[in-house]
């Protein structure tokens, strides 16, 4: 049925074996007529090769030698035994079995039902591993711990970790897997690369027993491990000014400009590589008219530098 779980090698589908079982049986008579044939053939030879040697003069055709008589229940028998495997491997596919265990997606057929050659009867997929299509802007690349590109000739590495969330009956559920490869093309309409993470044993119970199956179609948010980066500084996108500067406050409570090179940005913060010094005080607040070294009453400490942080996707 529809959603059935099933084991490796376990019979998925079974056909009325009647009619396979009765072509065998012919094909075997068949196999062992040609038998007999080729063996009259053989002494038939013989005797017309020993007849021709005692009354004949010179070397024999191949016509009185019986060679194209030979040749011909030969390949009867070679006909016969390739019919009598064909026979044979359609009687087995009318059992059949997942070489994986797996779960049932769809079924088409019923018991009693007539199916026709070449007609499907269902779809299946393995439960082993559930993989994950993550379309990555060429932009977010650079912070991946290690992207699993793959060459040719050599061997395929996983890549960095990755925290998959879904929503499910009103919960947060989490599940953790890797990036395994990448896909051979880059999307020609969003000039994205689509990498794939497989997390393990999706249907199976985890730490938390209230988590539910990995189902396929279910929507999830990717959480991909980052490279690690030192010596950077986290600001609210508010701290930059239109021009792309920032204003720090010096020891005399002056306003000066910061020209600062930015590492990533996401929606509410940038992650700032150089421009800013340890203890310096970042203006937050929106101000008009603003010259460099005009005097400010500080009423709030700015953003200091971060000693080590994680980029992620």
């Amino acid at each position: 049925m529809s959603g059935g779980f099933f084991e490796a090698d376990a019979p998925l589908l079974r056909i009325d074996a009647h009619d396979y079982e009765q072509a065998r049986i012919g094909t075997r008579a068949e196999v062992a007529a040609s038998r007999l044939r080729q063996a009259q053939a053989q002494a038939e030879a013989e005797i017309a090769v020993r007849e021709w040697q005692e009354l004949g003069e010179g070397p024999a055709s191949a016509l009185t030698a019986h060679v194209p008589q030979l040749e011909n229940a030969r390949a009867a028998l070679a006909a016969a035994q390739a019919n009598l495997g064909q026979a044979e491997r359609n009687l087995e596919r009318t059992e059949l079995r997942a070489p994986y265990a797996g779960r049932v997606r769809e079924k088409t057929v019923d018991v009693g039902q007539f199916v026709a050659a070449g007609a499907a009867v269902g779809s299946i997929y393995a439960i082993d591993f559930a993989e994950i299509r993550l379309p990555l802007p060429d932009g977010e690349l650079a912070f991946l711990a290690e992207l699993p590109l793959v060459y040719r000739g050599e061997s395929q590495r996983a890549g960095p970790r990755v925290t998959l969330r879904a929503e499910f009956a009103g919960k947060t559920h989490e599940w953790q897997g890797r990036l395994v490869r990448t896909e051979g093309e880059i999307d020609p309409s969003s000039r994205m690369v689509h990498a794939v993470a497989q997390v393990r044993n999706p249907y199976g119970r985890g730490a938390d027993r209230q988590r539910p199956p990995l189902a396929v179609g279910m929507y999830v948010r990717a959480e991909i491990e980052g490279a690690m980066v030192s010596d950077v500084v986290l600001l609210p996108r508010a701290a930059v000014r239109v021009d792309g500067r920032v204003l720090v406050v010096d020891e005399q409570q002056r306003l000066r400009y910061r020209e600062i090179e930015i590492l990533r940005a996401t929606r509410d913060t940038l992650v700032v590589r150089s421009g800013l010094h340890d203890g310096e005080r970042v203006v937050l607040s929106a101000l008009d008219a603003v010259t460099d070294g005009m005097v400010v009453r500080v009423e709030s400490r700015g953003v200091d530098r971060a000693g080590a942080g994680q980029l992620g996707r």
